[in-house]
């Protein structure tokens, strides 16, 4: 199809990508796709024009020619892809980007997917367990953690999240053991 593996393709993709959307259909019969954005909001996905398509076990670097927003979605031109059935052999793969191309961050600050699998400690010194997911809420977002209990830990700095140190892979927090879900 286009560009297959070759120097562009990290040599270690599970570490090297992040995962950004899903490939949902085809649009029109002109090889167009559907797409579904994990990014917030959903068009910053087009700010990556390279891509990675597949799964973990085998990726594919793919060129955006064109995109826009549509309805409640996205829909992307992918360079050679010229007709619906080409669209249909990518259905479902999900959408990768290279991390090193993310924006840099300002001091203290961390983008979700960082946070998710660092262990949470309370300043007691007890491990509540992993960030398993973050839920938006609309209020503020909340970390869920998965340990002996799950607990729903708001993410709201000095009040409950007091140190997130990503070396160390732990996320200090005010935190009762008694509040669980």
């Amino acid at each position: 199809m286009l560009q297959a593996s070759g120097s562009d393709v990290p040599a270690d993709p599970e570490n090297d990508l992040l995962v950004v959307g899903k490939v949902a259909s085809a649009y029109g019969l002109r090889g167009w796709v559907h797409v579904y954005s994990y990014t917030d909001p959903i068009t910053n996905i087009l700010d990556y024009k390279s891509w990675y398509i597949g799964n973990k076990d085998q990726w594919q670097q793919y060129t955006i020619e064109e995109g826009r927003a549509h309805g409640k979605g996205i829909v992307v031109r992918l360079q050679s892809f010229t007709d619906r059935d080409q669209v249909e052999s990518i259905k479902g793969a999900e959408i990768a980007i290279n991390k090193a191309r993310l924006p840099a961050l300002e001091k203290d600050e961390f983008y979700w997917i960082e946070l998710v699998g660092l262990r949470v400690v309370t300043l007691e010194g007890e491990i509540l367990g992993r960030v398993d997911s973050i839920l938006e809420t609309g209020a503020n977002d909340v970390l869920v953690v998965k340990g002996e209990h799950e607990h729903l830990v708001p993410y709201v700095k000095n009040e409950f999240i007091k140190e997130v140190d990503l070396k160390k892979g732990v996320i200090l927090v005010d935190w009762d053991l008694e509040f669980s879900s």
